[in-house]
């Protein structure tokens, strides 16, 4: 008993006190990170986003709207307002698919030629930001997100409270401090 007294006694000791809003942190610190690689990706005339979404659609081969949203966890009308550009410039390829109901996104020979373009300046945003976080700092950052999405994963969520024993509308409620 004592044991555990001591480790929690330890463990809280170690984590420094919260300050400010976890979101509003967040948000910054993307907004800082968006601008190494925006500012780069952006001589080709793309945006970061329509270069996430070229690389989406080559990895993922045709793919439905659908699943194309839910992969890159966009709702349905953001992914056809960011599709929409692509398309009537020639990168993307909306089709007809299986059905009359559904529909695939393929990428073009010019969208794939526009994505290797794009690809050449992110590499330069990403050894940028590397070099000025650090590759370790970069390393942490990666883990904590990964670890930090499947936290917040719905289904990943709804085990942790059941297994914490969190009441749910203590989440649901989405308050927090700014």
């Amino acid at each position: 008993m004592m044991k555990a007294i001591l480790q929690t006694a330890v463990s809280a000791a170690l984590v420094p006190p919260l300050q400010g809003c976890t979101n509003f942190k967040l948000r910054q610190l993307m907004r800082r990170v968006a601008q190494f690689y925006d500012a780069e990706v952006g001589k080709t005339g793309l945006k970061t986003t329509q270069y996430s979404l070229l690389s989406q659609v080559l990895q993922s081969g045709p793919v439905r709207p659908g699943a194309l949203a839910q992969a890159m966890t966009l709702d349905a009308s953001t992914l056809t307002r960011n599709l929409k550009p692509l398309v009537d410039a020639g990168w993307l390829l909306l089709q007809e698919g299986s059905d009359a109901r559904s529909r695939t996104i393929t990428l073009t020979a010019a969208g794939r030629e526009k994505r290797r373009e794009a690809q050449r300046h992110w590499k330069v945003a990403q050894t940028r930001l590397n070099e000025t976080l650090g590759l370790q700092r970069v390393a942490a950052v990666h883990t904590l997100v990964d670890e930090s999405l499947a936290l917040l994963n719905p289904v990943t969520q709804a085990m942790v409270i059941e297994t914490r024993g969190i009441e749910t509308a203590t989440i649901e409620t989405g308050a927090h401090d700014e």
